[in-house]
């Protein structure tokens, strides 16, 4: 008896709808991480024999870098520009007239760094300011 033999296909695994589906959650997990930057500001204070005072809770925040960078609330802003920081303010001003300005600055914060934080809150009417000091280390 002569059979013939049945000529059998090869057995292969299609991969392009998997790929499809890798590349599918890529993209969704690409478009929905969120990415932040947290900025911690290393600021060392001047020292002052005042006493220490309470802050408003509703207080403008503004912290000085010894480097000259400013962070308005938290927010570290792009560049040092007087009009930066002006816009910063007025943000965080959320609609209010006034609000008590508090100024922290490193020790070796450059003059003109703290003056251009005072003019800026000066000329949005903000004139309610303290700056911030720790109190001297008492030597026995």
């Amino acid at each position: 008896m002569n059979f013939k033999r049945q000529s059998r296909e090869q057995v292969e695994v299609n991969l392009t709808p998997l790929i499809d589906i890798v590349f599918l959650l890529l993209i969704f997990f690409m478009v929905s991480t969120t990415f932040t930057k947290e900025q911690h500001l290393n600021i060392d204070l001047p020292e002052a024999s005042a006493e220490a005072s309470e802050q408003p809770p509703e207080s403008l925040d503004i912290l000085i870098t010894a480097a000259g960078e400013y962070s308005v609330n938290g927010q570290g802003l792009v560049n040092n520009q007087l009009d930066t920081l002006k816009r910063a303010l007025t943000t965080s001003l959320n609609g209010r007239e006034t609000a008590p300005v508090v100024l922290t600055a490193d020790a070796k914060t450059p003059h003109e760094a703290v003056v251009r934080a005072m003019d800026a809150a000066g000329q949005l009417g903000l004139v309610n300011l303290s700056i911030t000091t720790r109190q001297p280390v008492k030597s026995e």
